[in-house]
């Protein structure tokens, strides 16, 4: 039997959501199908003087609840399977938490590790040009994802300015301060898991003190998570990033770790652990797994080894179906990223609003209005799970779905 694509795997998940929804066949084909798909040719002039080609994607699935809103990846996996999946449930995600964005989704198949700065630059600028017929602050706003940074939001937002001739900070998200960008956004996307990691502790009673905590991925998303749960009295016992593990049962100090990390360039090796691979730490137990890192870690290889009591996915579909079916059946209480990594794009809407506007929050408001959304996304999810009877993965599609379902229905067909 030949292996799903990542975006049958979303299709699946957007089908067992479906079974409690009931939609008009017309309005879930709707929903099965994305509204526009770009792919560009992105010449770039190399350093040693060579031009080579790559490959680009913009996709934008869904718009009918607002804008499209959706990450920038740079990877050499980056295909348009992937990048239509990430857009859809980019989609579902908006609408979880209800802010008023459809989904999309976009990148570049590339190796970002082994080009030089210039030339991220020059494919940044002239991938930005080939999709800049259809990104903009009303229409599709990119933010950072896998391999991008807030540098090259900013060399996107200069792009798009020049082609329009004036300063046009809200055409994307995760950008620096000194260009609009917000306070918070760094760490919008772990303090968003975090808060729905709270709560569902609160729902489990399961105490905060002493929780025992393993990151798998240690970039912005894990380590930033590590730190907040190390600050909040959790024991990261283990974290792991693209070359290793490690681990240490007594905890670890997470700011330490991720300076040798920026000594090393990998976690490995940090005196005060034991360096494992990454399969023999997702085999330690713990009370809470985060995979941070690319889709597919937790997989039919390796989920029998898994002894954790939550999981929260901090990356985009870190388990696949038949993992995530596995999990369930051992008990394992499953947050997924359509609900516990949504701060990330919840702050993004708070600084594309602050951006249309011209006026700015301080952080503490951010981080205010960001815990109160985290917060009701969660309680809503968990009331369908209980009053269907069904995981929260399958509840936070329902609740999505059935928000963009009704701006489907509602908007009517064009002509």
């Amino acid at each position: 039997m030949p292996e799903q694509s990542f975006f049958q795997e979303v299709l699946e998940t957007l089908e067992s959501a479906n079974r409690y929804l009931n939609l008009p066949p017309a309005i879930y084909t709707r929903l099965k199908t994305p509204r526009r798909s770009l792919i560009v040719s992105v010449p770039v002039e190399m350093d040693d003087g060579k031009v080579e080609f790559f490959e680009g994607y913009r996709v934008q699935y869904d718009f009918a609840r607002g804008p499209a809103k959706g990450g920038i990846r740079y990877h050499p996996k980056v295909s348009l399977d992937e990048i239509t999946a990430l857009a859809a449930l980019m989609t579902w995600k908006c609408a979880v938490v209800d802010i008023p964005f459809g989904g999309a989704k976009g990148g570049v198949a590339c190796d970002p590790t082994s080009m030089s700065r210039d030339e991220i630059k020059r494919l940044t600028r002239r991938y930005t040009y080939e999709i800049g017929i259809l990104i903009g602050p009303e229409s599709d706003i990119p933010a950072p994802d896998v391999y991008t940074d807030e540098q090259v939001m900013a060399w996107m937002m200069d792009t798009y300015s020049m082609m329009k001739g004036y300063s046009v900070p809200g055409v994307v998200t995760g950008k620096p301060v000194c260009i609009g960008g917000s306070l918070g956004r760094n760490k919008a996307t772990s303090a968003g898991l975090v808060t729905t990691v709270l709560e569902a502790l609160k729902h489990l009673s399961i105490p905060l003190a002493g929780l025992t905590v393993t990151v798998l991925g240690f970039g912005k998303v894990g380590y930033n998570a590590a730190k907040i749960f190390h600050d909040l009295g959790a024991k990261v016992i283990g974290v792991a990033d693209s070359k290793g593990a490690i681990y240490n049962p007594q905890g670890l100090d997470i700011e330490a770790v991720a300076q040798h990390k920026k000594a090393a360039d990998t976690v490995q090796g940090y005196k005060h652990s034991e360096n494992l691979t990454v399969d023999e730490l997702i085999s330690i137990e713990c009370d809470l797994m985060v995979p941070a890192a690319l889709e597919g870690q937790i997989n039919a290889s390796n989920v029998d080894r898994i002894k954790t009591r939550i999981l929260a996915e901090g990356a985009n579909n870190p388990v696949t179906p038949e993992a995530d079916r596995a999990l369930i059946n051992k008990g394992v209480f499953v947050l997924p990223g359509v609900l516990a990594n949504a701060g990330g794009v919840v702050v993004s809407y708070f600084e594309w609003v602050q951006d249309l506007q011209r006026f700015f929050w301080n952080e503490s408001e951010i981080d205010a209005r960001l815990n109160t959304i985290m917060r009701k996304a969660f309680q809503e999810v968990l009331a369908i799970s209980k009053d269907k009877g069904c995981d929260m993965r399958t509840a936070a599609t329902i609740a999505g779905v059935r928000r963009v379902a009704e701006a489907v229905m509602v908007r009517g067909l064009y002509p």
